[in-house]
C-alpha cells in the first residue's frame, strides 16, 4: 500500500479530505451534503481502474480531481438528484398519485386535528 493510501486512512472528517488533497469547499455545501460526496467520492475511487497501481503523485491528482468532481455533483445538483444512498434510490421507484393526494387531503380537512375555528368556537 503506498504512503498516500496510508496517510488516506487517517482521514476522517469531509474536511480532512478537502484539506489534505487541496479541494476548495464552502463549508455550507459540505455542512449539507458531507456524506453524499464522501460516498459519491469513494464510488469514484471504486470505478477508477488501476488507481492502486499509479506513483503517489499520479494517485494524489487522480484522488483530487475524483473529490473535485464529487463535491461539484453536490453544487450543481442535489442528494435527491444524485441518489448516492439507497434510500434515495428506492424513492425513485415510488409515485404517489394525484386522487391519493386529493383523497389525503380531504381526510386531514375533516380531522379534529385540523379543526378551524368559528365565531361559536
Amino acid at each position: 500500500m503506498s504512503n498516500l493510501a496510508l496517510q488516506l486512512k487517517q482521514l476522517s472528517a469531509a474536511e480532512d479530505f478537502f484539506e489534505f488533497l487541496g479541494v476548495p469547499f464552502e463549508q455550507g455545501v459540505l455542512d449539507i451534503n458531507r456524506l453524499h460526496i464522501l460516498k459519491r467520492f469513494f464510488q469514484y475511487m471504486r470505478q477508477q481502474q488501476g488507481l492502486d497501481e499509479l506513483d503517489d503523485i499520479e494517485m494524489f491528482k487522480q484522488l483530487r480531481a475524483m473529490l473535485a468532481s464529487s463535491y461539484d455533483d453536490f453544487v450543481h445538483s442535489s442528494a435527491a438528484r444524485e441518489k448516492v444512498f439507497k434510500v434515495f434510490q428506492d424513492a425513485q421507484h415510488k409515485s404517489v398519485s394525484l386522487d391519493s393526494l386529493k383523497n389525503s387531503l380531504r381526510n386531514s380537512q375533516r380531522s379534529p386535528m385540523h379543526h378551524s375555528p368559528t365565531l361559536k368556537d
